[in-house]
């Protein structure tokens, strides 16, 4: 085997073995909370702390950012409304408490 292919085996072969990245989080209460979940689960951290993050990235994708929600209530009934209009229109002062 030529030098060349063994240092190509040997690098295969030290990816193969090189463990999983590793998730560095600082925040105690949230290890403390992947570890709780962990032990109660008989789960690994690594698949708790998977298994939440791609269930926040789906409930986040189902969301409409702000803009766009604005945008199309503008499209859909095609009028501005003036808030401050209908508020004050609509205000009546408190008599306040009977005695």
């Amino acid at each position: 085997m030529a030098r060349s292919e063994a240092l190509i085996l040997g690098f295969i072969h030290a990816e193969i073995d090189m463990a999983e990245p590793q998730l560095s989080v600082r925040s105690a209460r949230a290890r403390d909370i992947a570890h709780r979940l962990a032990q109660r689960e008989k789960r690994t951290v690594a698949s708790v702390v998977e298994r939440a993050l791609e269930l926040y990235e789906a409930q986040e994708a189902v969301r409409e950012p702000a803009v766009e929600f604005y945008a199309r209530l503008k499209a859909d009934y095609a009028t501005d409304i003036d808030l401050d209009a209908i508020v004050q229109e609509n205000r009546k002062p408190h008599r306040g408490i009977d005695l």
